[in-house]
């Protein structure tokens, strides 16, 4: 069969080779060759240079890519360059807004499959990523990866005007803004601007009169964790709190 063959089949849909093992069918027999390794696991094309194997050549030539830095896929806006027509596309959407792929719980919409799949978890409760020295579990690798450096104490990230280190990227971000002065979150209230979105947040309820962090002893409300704190370490509270355990447990044994 020529190309031309080939490519009129995969206008009219004529799929006439089907695989054994779950029915799909395909154009070619060589189309048919390489899927059915999905299921044998066979990859015959080596990488020379680290010898990672792959099922398809094509996906050989873009590994290959990730030794040589061939990015020979360049955005038309920006001139910014990428090693797979994929990564082009995706990046393309930044400029485009394109979102297509949309949530069929809450039909928010994503750039990409990933990020989708990824917010998915937000509905579904799913975090598959596992700590192993805690067991304490996490929705996407990038958060386990982070969570990870409590325990090892890897700080990767690091200010180039004082040498500080962070764990994480965004905590550099906040703590340069220390040496810069920048204050990108601005009150829409009185314009009072801040380094932090947690900063503004606690301000907003200046004005919003809301204290949501309450006194689990005497109902006591407050408007921020730290002053519900000083409260509770209050001595005359502590007094309280004993009292109130003292007469529950009275009242327990009244009741046997």
């Amino acid at each position: 069969m020529n190309e031309l063959q080939m490519h009129v089949r995969s206008h009219t849909v004529a799929k006439p080779h089907t695989c054994k093992t779950c029915d799909k069918c395909f154009c070619t027999k060589q189309e048919l060759k390489v899927h059915i390794r999905v299921h044998t696991g066979e990859k015959p094309f080596k990488c020379k240079t680290c010898d990672k194997c792959f099922s398809q050549a094509g996906s050989l030539k873009t590994h290959e890519r990730s030794h040589t830095g061939e990015k020979p896929y360049k955005c038309e806006t920006c001139d910014k360059c990428f090693s797979t027509a994929g990564s082009l596309k995706t990046h393309e959407r930044s400029h485009t807004g394109e979102k297509p792929y949309k949530c069929k719980t809450c039909d928010k919409f994503f750039s990409t499959a990933g990020n989708l799949k990824t917010h998915k978890r937000s509905h579904s409760g799913e975090k598959p990523y596992k700590c192993k020295t805690c067991d304490r579990c996490f929705s996407t690798a990038g958060k386990l990866k982070i969570h990870e450096r409590s325990h090892t104490g890897e700080k990767p990230y690091k200010c180039k005007t004082c040498d500080k280190c962070f764990s994480e990227a965004g905590n550099l971000k906040t703590h340069e803004r220390s040496h810069t002065g920048e204050k990108p979150y601005k009150c829409k209230t009185c314009d009072k601007c801040f380094s932090r979105a947690g900063s503004l947040k606690r301000h907003e309820i200046s004005h919003t009169g809301e204290k949501p962090y309450k006194c689990k002893t005497c109902d006591k409300c407050f408007s921020t964790a730290g002053s519900l704190k000083k409260h509770i370490q209050d001595p005359i509270q502590e007094r309280n709190r004993t009292n109130a355990k003292l007469v529950t447990s009275s009242l327990a044994e009244q009741e046997v």
